[in-house]
């Protein structure tokens, strides 16, 4: 296996056009330009990465007679507002950002005129049959603005989104609660989950404005839907102050649906978030949900890190050895089979790539990376990349080019050992490799690189050390175990402890070294040459 220099020299010479082999040249040059390139001292890894650049443009396709968007891939032709049009193009748009925007882009494109936006974009059209929301559209939007900077496109969106939101106030609300209502399974995407047992599939002849009122629970007041709402609205303020209007109305509403939350959809002995339905009872199934609410932001850390002691890091709940169930693991209607569209009880790659949004909210670091590691090895073994793992074996589950374990693959890589712009306008350069969780230990060293406003960044990872360099001479060095965090030109802003260990040793500079020792999660600030820990909250760690 390739070691240390050999790595490095092997990913700067790799032909990334040759390695990938895909067809259309357009796409293919747009990948090329953010200057990602990765290597591994294990061909398996590496081979399954490029395998998985390869698939992800074959899933860049156009829709409704326009320019080429993402799809969900695999079974599903179209591209869907809850994952598609939101959490994939934002993680798209580190890579591909063009092909992200124009994501982005035709839902505005075809908003009907009363405010609906479409729940899906297909070869054939828009679709508005339900609402399916999950991810907020606004943050994502969001996201990508702060990296790309088109002021114009934020505006459109922006316009969109207010309509949106209008819209949804007018028609899923009609108890008055201040929440959202589901009218129907398909407008939370929480297919075949025991939460919907005894509830259609759609809303009443398929009208997003109508629910079946003979049916003894709807509308329920969702939780998921209603924290989408919340959030959307605090980043609608961001987005309104960036555009020069004032973002104290759009915080005021954001406020408001949260009271909601916890007053329709919180108990507080559980300390987890229920659908409330037309009799005022919550259905009490722990599912998905709680990820959801607490990835758009809902919650303090305090409120975080009890919703990890007692449900997503507990093995009884939804700690599997393949994280997150959909189903708690002790809940009776939790179901274990993988191999077709179902949200209870399998591991989804949708819960996957948003759980990041959640953890990092809270400076949960190390927690996450308890996630990342065997997903990353139930990944790199992967005959496809399908929609549902199995949470005990790891083992592929229903369809296959599906763009969320794509995109999966290649943000989990670049959380835990690559070089990740942030929104911050920081870069974080992450000192981890993948665990070898399976069978015999082995170490892996990986190389990695990206180019940030035409600065070529490279960072070489290995068992006991991570080296970087700026357009090829040496930015720092560290002991591994640390995620370093620059801004866009490479100046050291902090350091994140990334290991359940302590780390101690220097960081090598070319103007020297600096000694430091950092704890679990801990982030020390760098000020005027030395540094200063601002955030040290320990670890939650697996309950059972």
């Amino acid at each position: 296996m390739a070691r240390g220099n050999d790595l490095l020299e092997r990913m700067r010479t790799l032909d990334v056009a040759t390695t990938v082999g895909a067809a259309d040249s357009a796409l293919l040059a747009e990948w090329q330009r953010s200057g990602v390139k990765f290597a591994a001292s294990t061909p398996q890894m590496e081979a399954q990465y490029y395998r998985a650049v390869r698939e992800l443009l074959g899933c860049i396709r156009p829709a409704a007679g326009g320019a080429p968007i993402l799809y969900e891939g695999g079974v599903y032709n179209g591209c869907w507002l809850e994952s598609t049009g939101t959490i994939n193009a934002e993680l798209l748009a580190r890579f591909m950002p063009d092909v992200a925007q124009r994501t982005f882009a035709a839902f505005a494109a075809h908003q009907r005129t009363d405010g609906c936006l479409p729940y899906k974009v297909t070869p054939e059209g828009p679709v508005f049959s339900q609402i399916q929301l999950v991810s907020p559209l606004a943050r994502s939007v969001w996201t990508h603005y702060r990296l790309s900077g088109d002021r114009d496109f934020l505006g459109t969106m922006y316009k969109a989104m207010a309509r949106y939101d209008e819209w949804l106030a007018t028609w899923r609300n009609t108890r008055g609660t201040g929440g959202v209502e589901a009218f129907c399974t398909y407008d939370t995407g929480h297919d075949l989950s025991a939460r919907f047992w005894h509830i259609p599939d759609s809303p009443q002849n398929n009208d997003p404005t109508r629910y079946n009122a003979d049916n003894p629970l709807l509308p329920l007041v969702a939780p998921d839907l209603t924290a989408n709402v919340a959030c959307q609205r605090s980043y609608l303020a961001l987005i309104a102050e960036e555009l020069g209007e004032d973002g104290a109305l759009w915080r005021g509403k954001a406020q408001a649906s949260v009271d909601a939350l916890f007053a329709n959809c919180f108990d507080a002995d559980d300390g987890f978030f229920y659908d409330l339905d037309r009799n005022g009872n919550f259905i009490r199934v722990q599912s998905d949900v709680l990820l959801r609410v607490l990835a758009c932001e809902i919650g303090d850390d305090d409120f975080f890190a009890e919703a990890l002691q007692r449900y997503l890091l507990n093995t009884r709940k939804f700690f599997a050895r393949f994280p997150f169930t959909s189903i708690a693991l002790d809940d009776p209607r939790y179901d274990a089979a993988f191999d077709y569209n179902s949200w209870s009880g399998p591991t989804n790659f949708l819960s996957l790539i948003r759980a990041p949004h959640a953890f990092e909210a809270h400076h949960r670091h190390v927690e996450l990376s308890w996630v990342i590691h065997p997903i990353l090895s139930a990944l790199f073994r992967a005959p496809r990349f399908a929609q549902t793992l199995s949470p005990f074996t790891g083992d592929a589950g229903y369809t296959e080019q599906y763009s969320p374990s794509l995109l999966c693959l290649l943000d989990y890589i670049e959380r835990l050992s690559g070089i990740m712009p942030r929104p911050d306008q920081t870069l974080w350069f992450t000192g981890l490799v993948p665990q070898q969780i399976e069978h015999r230990d082995a170490q892996h060293e990986t190389a990695y690189s990206r180019v940030v406003d035409g600065v070529t960044f490279e960072l070489a990872n290995s068992a006991s050390a991570s080296t970087a360099w700026r357009d090829g001479q040496l930015l720092f060095a560290v002991p591994r175990g640390a995620r370093i965090v620059t801004s866009r030109r490479g100046d050291i802003v902090s350091l994140i402890g990334m290991s359940v260990r302590d780390v101690e040793g220097v960081l090598t500079l070319p103007a020297g070294d600096i000694p430091f020792r950092i704890a679990s999660n801990e982030q020390l600030d760098f000020n005027n040459g030395r540094f200063v820990s601002v955030r040290k909250p320990g670890i939650v760690p697996p309950s059972t």
